[in-house]
C-alpha cells in the first residue's frame, strides 16, 4: 500500500466560464470565488477579484473597466435573475438589471447592454438607471446565444434554426432561416458585417452577409454530427475558426465580398513570421487543392463530396471532464444554474491573422496557442506553440 502523500494536492479551483473581449486581447474567467482577467497573448493574470462566491458569466466591455456579471456555481454571488454591471476601477456595483427568469447570457458595449433569457432578449441603454429599449421573443435559448456590435444585434429567432438580425440604427429586424434544426453557435466578424452560424447537427457552418442576410458560403466541418463549441472570425474576416466535441480545431476560408475579386474564392492564408514570402509572390494560393479532399468525387452534385472543408485542422485539448453536448443541454431544466453543467471547452480567440488561442473552463482549465505556418508541401498547417494550465497562477 502506498502511503506517501501526493507531491501536489489536486486543486479545487474550477473555471465556471470563459469569454474573450471584443478584440480578443484579454479573456475573463468566472470562478467559484470571483473572477480573473488575463492578457490573452501571454496568459498572465491582469486583474483578480475575490468575492468568496461564484460567477457563472463574466463579460468584458472591450478594454474598459466595466464588466457584466451573473452569479453561478454552487454558491452564486448574485441572484440568477440579475445582471450586475461592475465598475472594476472603483471596485463596486455601478448598476444592476433584474429579470423575471434566470439570465442565460449577456453582452455589453459602451452604449448598450443585452440580457438573454431562455425565451427572450432584452436590450437596454448603458446608463444609470438602465433604460429599456426593446424586447424580442426567441425560441428556447438555454445557451444564451447572442452577438452584439455597435451596428448589429443577432440572436435566435422564434423558430428553431432561424436567426434574428437587428440593425440598431433603424431598429429593423430581419429573419434569417439559417438551419432546419436548433442553433448551436452564432458569431459576428469584428466589424459585424459577416455572420457565421452552426446548428446542433454540427456538420455545416454557414456564412452570411449581415446587412443583406445573403448566404455567402457553406463550409463542412465533417460528415458525423458534432457539438460545436465555438466559432470565431479572424481579425480581417478572411478566415473562420471552429471547434467541436470531436476535439479538432478547424480553419475555413471565407469568401469575403469586400476583398478584391482577384483574390479568387479563398483568402491567401497569412504568412508566419518565420516563413519567407517568396512562395506567395506570384499570388498563387498554396492551399488551392485543400478545399475539397474527395478528388473526382467532388463532381457529384449532392452530399459531402462536393462540399468545401477546412484548409487545415489540428487537435486541441478537451481534458478528461465530461463535455457539453446537445443531448445533455436539451436535458437542462429551466432552473439550471450557470456554471454547474459540463464546463465550456474550445473557446476561440484570434490574436492576429496567423495565431489564435483555444481556451477551456473546468478544473482542467487550459490555454493553448496555435500558429498558422506554411508546411514543406506549401500547404498551411496549424502548429501548437504552447499551452498553460491558467488556474495554477
Amino acid at each position: 500500500m502506498n502511503t506517501r502523500p501526493p507531491i501536489e494536492s489536486p486543486s479545487d479551483q474550477a473555471a465556471l466560464s470563459v469569454a474573450f473581449n471584443q478584440d480578443c486581447s484579454r479573456f475573463s474567467v468566472g470562478m467559484d470565488s470571483g473572477f480573473r482577467i488575463f492578457l490573452a497573448s501571454t496568459c498572465q493574470v491582469q486583474t483578480a477579484r475575490i468575492f468568496n462566491a461564484g460567477l457563472g458569466l463574466v463579460q468584458m466591455m472591450g478594454n474598459a473597466n466595466y464588466l457584466a456579471l451573473v452569479g453561478g456555481g454552487r454558491s452564486p454571488k448574485f441572484p440568477q435573475n440579475k445582471v450586475i454591471i461592475w465598475d472594476d476601477s472603483k471596485g463596486k456595483v455601478a448598476f444592476e438589471i433584474a429579470a423575471l427568469t434566470a439570465v442565460r447570457g449577456v453582452q455589453i458595449t459602451k452604449t448598450r447592454v443585452v440580457v438573454v433569457l431562455q425565451n427572450s432578449v432584452r436590450l437596454y441603454a448603458f446608463e444609470k438607471p438602465p433604460k429599456p429599449l426593446a424586447m424580442y421573443e426567441t425560441t428556447d435559448n438555454m445557451l444564451g446565444l447572442c452577438c452584439l456590435t455597435e451596428k448589429y444585434l443577432v440572436f435566435p429567432g422564434r423558430t428553431p434554426g432561424h436567426v434574428q438580425v437587428v440593425q440598431l440604427a433603424t431598429d429593423s429586424v430581419s429573419i434569417l432561416p439559417a438551419h432546419s434544426s436548433s442553433l448551436r453557435a452564432l458569431q459576428l466578424s469584428a466589424d459585424g458585417e459577416l455572420l457565421a452560424t452552426a446548428s446542433e447537427k454540427g456538420t455545416i457552418v454557414r456564412i452570411f452577409a449581415t446587412a443583406s442576410c445573403a448566404k455567402l458560403a457553406e463550409r463542412r466541418r465533417g460528415s458525423e454530427n458534432a457539438t460545436i463549441f465555438s466559432l470565431r472570425f479572424s481579425p480581417t474576416g478572411n478566415m473562420l475558426a471552429c471547434t467541436s466535441d470531436k476535439g479538432n480545431l478547424h480553419i475555413f476560408d471565407v469568401p469575403n465580398p469586400r476583398r478584391p475579386s482577384s483574390s479568387a474564392n479563398r483568402p491567401t492564408p497569412p504568412i508566419s513570421p518565420s516563413v519567407a514570402p517568396a512562395n506567395l509572390s506570384t499570388g498563387a494560393n498554396p492551399n488551392a487543392d485543400a478545399t475539397n479532399k474527395w478528388g473526382f468525387l467532388k463532381n457529384i452534385p449532392f452530399g459531402p463530396f462536393s462540399d468545401v472543408y477546412s484548409f487545415t485542422s489540428t487537435p486541441f485539448e478537451t481534458g478528461n471532464e465530461p463535455l457539453q453536448n446537445n443531448h445533455n443541454m436539451r436535458r437542462l431544466s429551466d432552473n439550471a444554474v450557470l456554471g454547474t453543467t459540463s464546463p465550456m471547452k474550445g473557446i476561440i480567440g484570434w490574436l492576429n491573422e496567423s495565431s489564435l488561442l483555444v481556451i477551456g473552463a473546468g478544473h482542467d482549465a487550459r490555454w493553448e496557442k496555435f500558429v498558422l505556418q506554411e508546411g514543406e508541401d506549401g500547404r498551411y498547417v496549424l502548429v501548437r506553440e504552447g499551452w498553460k494550465g491558467y488556474l495554477a497562477q
